[in-house]
């Protein structure tokens, strides 16, 4: 009676070579699908804070500009940062009238920022410019 006992349990002891195998199989995917995450995530964060610091560069471009009504050269460029930057000045022309009595005149502000990696943010605007100033 001893032996039948003890070859049942043999057969219910432990996991079979194939349980073992798909175990092992849904452990590497699940490992597998958590890599994959990790390094999306990561690379989203590095493109986050390149983004970031574009940003900040171009902030500080902007700061150090003229107030509104100064003169300004019609094309600026420099660096900041480890950032190279190009400002270029244009007379906007999108079907506005002109006045003539005024002080001032609108113009085109475009204002690129390129990173060391070289990723690019472009800024546009438009900045009234005193008619005596240059451009």
């Amino acid at each position: 009676m001893s032996r039948k006992t003890s070859s049942s349990r043999r057969g219910e002891a432990g996991f079979t070579m194939i349980e073992a195998v798909v175990a092992l199989a849904l452990v590497t995917i699940g490992l597998a699908a958590i890599g994959t995450l990790v390094a999306t995530n990561s690379r989203g964060a590095w493109k986050l804070e390149q983004h970031a610091a574009l940003v900040n560069a171009a902030r500080v471009v902007v700061s150090t500009l003229p107030r509104a009504g100064e003169p300004m050269p019609g094309d600026l460029r420099g660096r900041v940062a480890g950032h190279r930057w190009q400002m270029r000045m244009t007379p906007f022309t999108d079907d506005v009238p002109v006045v003539p009595e005024s002080r001032f005149v609108p113009q085109r502000v475009e204002l690129r920022v390129q990173a060391p990696g070289g990723a690019i943010v472009s800024f546009e605007t438009i900045r009234l410019q005193g008619r005596g100033g240059s451009r």
